[in-house]
């Protein structure tokens, strides 16, 4: 699993690290009423608790555990994890200002990923001591895999026959397009925001498109390596993996390393399981998809794509906080690809930075070129020109939290 993930923490509450940290705004928290964080923690999370129940047949302690943490969430006060639990050091040293305090009072980053490891300890994802019978069952399993095996699904991999013959370059946006507003699947995203009606969605937008940059640093032919840092399964995991195949098809990349999560987190976020599953229901498709899938299979067995996971994935931390191997890793990538709202949130930071604010500023400290590929569902941006953001500041419409819009940001 590589280097242990760092005892400190960017983002507890009342901290700052890093270069002209004196500069920087507070983390977000929770507590302002009407926030888009606070709707996540007193309503989502909630709502959340109950789905996960309802999905399984869990037993009575795993029933009690729920009960007790839905409490907490809702009334009571952060506690830690208990002394025997295999990560308790890790979550003392992250979370030491924050127990015993409101859940609403702790920065909104670090309160989200604890609340899905303490999900995950209710449900006895982790075991007792190695064991236990919900030991490595995922909560959010049956979810993916009816997204996964869905009406959308089907019609998303029989549009990839209308590509196959068409340009390169053209075929080149339709999938960077695709990975990117794949992230509107996140199931998380939408346990509190059900689908609109068409006629009621804000016209779909990207409010920042650096495309033409993270084509020309991934050159035909080129010697590149490819890092792509996955988000959610399902819905947005096939696109990534079209797009790693056209990447590999045609010459842009000779390698691409695929990261997951270690464990399930977020609801959707992507494990190995959910490659795999992804992977088998391309290769049962029939036409250009199943095609797709039978090169990924392929590539997955001669090492031009490989899948890795690393425990960093699943901490409370930004990306500045990465440990020496990750950051080894994306050094020696010629592109590192960030999917999705958290990523996006954990590379620029999680604070309510003037939406102006360079991206190549905030990103600075990454070890190589960076790219992001984000639909927007929390208040943090940065990179937008000013006469974009008037304009979308006097729209009216809730453009960073909706998922109407987006945007592809690099640095090289």
């Amino acid at each position: 699993m590589g280097d242990r993930v760092p005892r400190t923490v960017g983002g507890r509450a009342g901290a700052d690290s890093g270069p002209a940290a004196g500069a920087r705004p507070p983390v977000i928290t929770s507590d302002e009423p009407g926030s888009f964080a606070r709707g996540v923690l007193a309503d989502r999370h909630p709502a959340l608790v109950q789905q996960v129940r309802a999905a399984f047949p869990y037993g009575r302690r795993e029933h009690e555990a729920l009960d007790a943490l839905l409490d907490e969430i809702t009334d009571g006060a952060v506690r830690p994890l208990a002394p025997e639990d295999h990560d308790h050091a890790d979550w003392a040293a992250w979370g030491r200002t924050c127990f015993g305090r409101s859940w609403f009072e702790v920065p909104f980053l670090w309160a989200e990923s604890y609340f899905y490891r303490r999900l995950l300890g209710a449900v006895g994802y982790f075991g007792s001591l190695g064991e236990g019978p919900w030991r490595g069952v995922d909560p959010f399993a049956p979810f993916k895999r009816a997204e996964l095996r869905g009406d959308a699904v089907e019609e998303e991999l029989r549009a990839l026959d209308a590509l196959a013959d068409a340009p390169a370059a053209e075929r080149a946006t339709a999938l960077l397009h695709a990975s990117l507003w794949g992230n509107r699947a996140d199931l998380g995203f939408r346990v509190s925001a059900p689908e609109r009606a068409a006629a009621e969605d804000v016209v779909s937008a990207l409010v920042a498109d650096d495309s033409a940059s993270l084509w020309r640093l991934l050159p035909v032919g080129g010697p590149s390596t490819v890092a792509v840092v996955a988000d959610n399964a399902g819905r947005e995991l096939i696109p990534d993996l079209v797009l790693i195949d056209h990447l590999l098809a045609h010459r842009h990349a000779r390698r691409v390393v695929l990261h997951v999560k270690p464990y399930p987190y977020y609801v959707s976020d992507a494990m190995t399981a959910d490659v795999v599953d992804c992977l088998r229901r391309l290769t049962e498709a029939p036409g250009e998809a199943g095609r797709i899938g039978g090169r990924l299979w392929r590539a997955m067995g001669t090492g031009d794509l490989e899948v890795r996971t690393h425990p960093f994935f699943c901490a409370p931390l930004p990306y500045e906080e990465m440990p020496d191997d990750l950051r080894g890793e994306f050094a020696g990538a010629t592109l590192t690809v960030l999917k999705g709202d958290l990523n996006y949130r954990r590379l620029v930071g999680d604070r309510p930075w003037d939406a102006t604010t360079p991206f190549a500023a905030r990103t600075a400290y990454f070890p190589g070129a960076v790219a992001a590929l984000r639909t927007l569902k929390s208040d943090v941006v940065v990179g937008l020109e000013r006469t974009a953001l008037d304009t979308l500041e006097h729209s009216g419409a809730a453009w960073r939290t909706s998922g109407t819009h987006a945007l592809i940001q690099v640095r090289a």
